[in-house]
């Protein structure tokens, strides 16, 4: 059997991640309409969680993490689940869904940013005209949106928040290395962020106590099993396969979809600006999956984590 290369095998992932992610911005207005933003992601990230490590035990995997990798898991997951999740929902009611995706997903650029910042590690040209066709695919889509943008600029910078946070922690969980299964690990992550999330959702709502909608309940249920679950499986597998710069790089498509869901279930804009953003990122994307494959090392020969060349 032939050997396929890393991004070989992340690029069904990647293909996984576009859609779940995508499509899951233009739910969020609808899933806080009766519950609050903390409480709604306390619940989706504790199910999704849950059903993950439920998932991995019933495929034989062990769910336990060494005890010397608890501390960089925990702050991977505050750094950008905690901050992610809260940021972005804010930032998608505050602004329209697909704008919102387009500032949290300017992670790759933080990526490559924070590696080269804490780590020295210089993105390559090729990288580099990446991260350029990635930004400018962002500045097309930011053109239309400024009206957005000044009347509500929280949801401007809450969207950044967002993309600084994921990436950031996936710097700190990708320089762990650590020995789990990517379901596992996720699992873990999922509740982990549960946590606080969970003691803001009953600070918040102390005393109004009430069941939702059918229909609430039935988008939540969606959220943590499909695009949390199922999506952030698929996040953890493509940052094992990935090195970290490129790892980021491999979600840029995903503001694309989010601005076709949005135009489809709340008509926000799609046009020339949304299409050229489109041929950008998926310029992008094809630089950071195709890049050259370094030489094989020995077999035995241990596997060290390095920046995209």
């Amino acid at each position: 059997m032939a050997h396929r290369s890393p991004a070989a095998k992340a690029l069904p992932l990647v293909l996984v991640l576009t859609l779940v992610w995508g499509t899951n911005w233009a739910l969020f207005p609808l899933a806080v309409r009766e519950v609050s933003v903390w409480t709604f992601r306390a619940v989706s990230l504790t199910a999704a969680g849950v059903l993950l490590l439920a998932f991995a035990r019933a495929r034989g995997l062990s769910t336990a993490i060494p005890r010397a990798y608890w501390l960089p898991v925990t702050a991977a997951a505050v750094i950008y689940l905690v901050v992610w999740n809260l940021a972005s929902t804010y930032a998608a009611i505050l602004i329209p869904s697909g704008q919102a995706a387009i500032l949290g997903f300017t992670m790759p650029m933080w990526t490559v940013l924070v590696v080269w910042a804490l780590f020295g590690e210089r993105p390559t040209p090729r990288m580099w005209l990446a991260v350029a066709l990635a930004a400018a695919g962002v500045g097309l889509l930011l053109v239309p949106a400024r009206a957005a943008y000044a009347s509500a600029p929280a949801g401007f910078l809450l969207g950044l928040l967002a993309g600084f946070g994921w990436a950031l922690g996936t710097v700190v969980l990708k320089r762990a290395a650590v020995p789990v299964p990517a379901l596992v690990l996720t699992g873990w992550q999922l509740l982990i962020a549960a946590l606080p999330l969970w003691v803001g959702s009953v600070w918040i709502g102390w005393g109004h106590w009430f069941v939702p909608s059918w229909q609430t309940v039935l988008v939540i249920t969606y959220i943590a099993i499909v695009p949390m679950g199922i999506g952030n499986a698929a996040w953890f597998a493509i940052v094992g396969l990935l090195p970290a710069s490129v790892a980021g790089l491999s979600s840029v498509m995903v503001p694309i979809v989010a601005m076709v869901t949005g135009a489809i279930v709340h008509s926000e804009p799609l046009g020339p600006y949304q299409l050229g953003a489109m041929a950008c990122c998926g310029s992008a994307l094809a630089l950071a999956l195709t890049r050259k494959a370094p030489q094989a090392a020995p077999q035995g020969t241990p596997r060290t984590v390095r920046s995209a060349d």
